[in-house]
């Protein structure tokens, strides 16, 4: 008498290895394992099976790395590395002591929000004002700013008008708050998108520029802390939905020419954090939940 039998479960592939299952199986699982000396006829009766290895190993259906290491220094603020990149070498009897006093203790936290909606028919920048939603958004926004209850210190905002009325707006929540304008955070083209669009071809000209800036804008904003910094900082940045993108793939070392294969909604919530040993996490990306549905867009 077959002690097993054996099944081919639905979506298998017709080359793989059936599985072979004993009575000893069968009855375990309707009526319980056997104990004592009915255990021992049992298995002496009827052997268990192992079941059979599939055609495949779970390490060819596993993504393979890229080989691509976490660069710790990507701000160039390792305090165990100098500019030049070797390792700092002590000029204290108490090396460990310098090395603590240099090392960075705190967490930045930084919300990038994108402008709200605006007047896509203006000619000019000083034109292009939030619509009367798009100041509705900025509301939605403001109050969950206030709502995270969080002690920002500064609230840095583009110096196009979309931006600094977003920011204007933002402010009535946040008491206190200093607002501070920066040309660096423009709205630009930073990097020839991959793969291509159509609708979207700025010159070789624009690139050159924008990007250099909105580099320069990375560089300025998103860093670790300093090490005479004591507490964990939120900073809040109003900006523009390609800055904003750039920003995103740069902290997190994904190809910034990745940019535009992401999306993000008008008054939209992106938090990013720094941690004293150069860790980046994205927190949210484009968040808006915050608003009634009929009030999200994306202009």
């Amino acid at each position: 008498m077959s002690t097993s039998m054996k099944f081919l479960f639905p979506g298998t592939s017709p080359g793989a290895a059936p599985l072979h299952v004993s009575i000893l199986d069968l009855w375990v699982c309707r009526w319980g394992e056997p104990s004592g000396e009915a255990r021992r006829v049992w298995r002496s009766k009827f052997p268990v099976l192992q079941a059979a290895q599939p055609a495949w190993t779970p390490g060819t259906h596993t993504p393979t790395p890229t080989g691509h290491a976490w660069d710790f220094n990507w701000d160039k603020r390792d305090p165990s590395v100098l500019s030049n990149g070797k390792r700092k070498e002590s000029s204290t009897e108490d090396p460990s002591s310098e090395q603590d006093n240099s090392k960075p203790k705190a967490t930045r936290n930084i919300l990038l929000i994108r402008h709200s909606q605006y007047n896509l028919s203006g000619t000019s920048d000083k034109d292009r004002i939030l619509t009367p939603l798009g100041r509705e958004q900025a509301e939605f926004t403001g109050q969950r700013l206030a709502a995270l209850g969080l002690k920002y210190d500064v609230l840095i905002h583009s110096s196009m008008a979309r931006a600094t009325e977003t920011a204007q707006i933002l402010s009535k929540y946040l008491p206190g708050v200093d607002l501070v304008s920066c040309d660096m955070l423009r709205e630009g083209a930073p990097i020839q998108p991959v793969p291509p669009v159509t609708h979207w071809k700025p010159d070789a000209v624009q690139y050159h520029e924008d990007g250099a800036r909105i580099e320069a804008a990375f560089r300025r904003y998103i860093h670790r802390a300093d090490p005479k910094q004591k507490e964990d900082s939120y900073e809040i940045i109003v900006c523009h939905a390609n800055v904003i993108r750039y920003f995103v793939c740069r902290a997190l070392q994904f190809p910034p020419e990745g940019w535009l294969r992401m999306g993000l909604n008008n008054g939209s919530i992106t938090w990013i954090t720094i941690r004293p040993s150069g860790r980046v996490a994205l927190r949210t990306l484009g968040d808006t939940g915050f608003m009634p549905v009929d009030k999200v867009t994306r202009t």
